[in-house]
């Protein structure tokens, strides 16, 4: 119980210019239903879906039905959208227009992508239609889905910066003295407790390719195991899904979450790329932290096991330099571990 005089700093909000939200505690809602259809137009009307000689066009969108909203609730970022699509297309194939109709009904953040239902129809019945139905049906409705995929990631991202607000005492302006960093505040920026100066070395990800200039780095390997009270495809979320990575790192990323992909966290401090990922059971990344030498790169393995009443993860982190070891281990720790339990519930094991 908070001392006379001394409010519970979650509830206190007469000190934020804004008056709302302090340190992101209250449910906050933002209307993204007319952002989305604007979105969507400019992704689907007159879209071009073109190959092996072969070419389409969305020509209008005959129907676009549905809402879009983003939640903020203790820094978890939760998106609903529901929508119900139909698309007007028409092609040419040996001097005959073909058209139809592409229909979206299921567009919504209970299907994944890949699951989201498009039936193609052609308006007439002849060869010609029945080529560039079979078309669409197998090239246009994978590129129509790419359309869909770039919706929503920039969905989450655009409204992802607006819902985290900046705490009190990280706005600009608002005290003036320095203040101690609290814990929250050292999350925004994540692994920059210190700078270390060491001779350039450059490396690939891939170790076998190593060629370093000027002195051996001395690397080491960090193998440990967290214990998480969910399962594991909550806990592979948490790892893999932009607004819940956006939320326990407290700040905006970059996520591509494909093989190859690039990310960027912490403000830049860490960044790196997929390298393979099995759904709900293992991620590997070629990971750095920003103060490492330059072009130096180490390889992170998180394999997920799920047992009867949690779920364990095993980290393995190769080519570390020897000087950041610790730092690196207390940084997962903290940046990381600590924070998904705290941004979502997932637990903590006292043994």
């Amino acid at each position: 119980m908070a001392k006379w005089g001394e409010g519970d700093p979650r509830w206190i909000v007469e000190e934020r210019p804004d008056a709302t939200n302090v340190n992101n505690w209250h449910w906050t809602e933002k209307n993204a239903t007319p952002w989305s259809k604007d979105k969507l137009k400019v992704l689907l009307d007159g879209f071009v879906i073109a190959e092996s000689g072969l070419e389409c066009t969305v020509t209008k969108i005959d129907k676009l039905d549905g809402e879009a909203t983003a939640n903020n609730r203790k820094g978890k970022l939760i998106f609903f959208y529901e929508w119900n699509i139909v698309l007007l297309w028409k092609g040419r194939y040996n001097d005959e227009e073909v058209t139809g109709k592409v229909s979206i009904p299921n567009l919504s953040e209970e299907n994944d992508v890949d699951e989201v239902e498009l039936t193609v129809s052609v308006d007439s019945s002849n060869p010609a239609s029945e080529k560039l139905k079979l078309f669409m049906y197998n090239i246009g409705r994978d590129k129509l889905r790419k359309q869909l995929d770039t919706y929503i990631r920039e969905l989450k991202a655009d409204f992802a910066k607006g819902l985290i607000l900046p705490k009190k005492d990280e706005m600009n302006g608002t005290e003036t003295a320095p203040q101690k960093k609290d814990k929250e505040t050292v999350y925004a920026s994540g692994f920059n407790k210190k700078k270390i100066d060491l001779e350039t070395v450059t490396s690939s990800p891939d170790a076998s390719k190593q060629k370093s200039v000027g002195c051996k780095l001395d690397l080491k390997t960090l193998q440990t195991t967290e214990k998480f009270q969910c399962r594991a495809n909550e806990l592979f979320d948490a790892l893999t899904r932009e607004d819940m990575v956006t939320a326990f790192t407290r700040g905006h990323v970059k996520h591509e979450l494909f093989k190859g992909g690039d990310f960027v966290y912490f403000g830049g401090n860490i960044s790196g790329k997929f390298e393979e990922i099995v759904q709900n059971k293992k991620i590997v990344q070629t990971w750095r932290y920003k103060q490492w030498p330059s072009g130096h790169y180490s390889t992170v393995t998180m394999e997920l096991e799920e047992k009867e009443d949690h779920t364990e993860l095993n980290l393995t982190q190769t080519m570390i330099p020897a000087a950041e070891l610790e730092t690196t281990k207390q940084n997962w720790q903290r940046y990381y571990w600590n924070s998904i339990r705290s941004a979502f519930g997932f637990g903590s094991f006292l043994c």
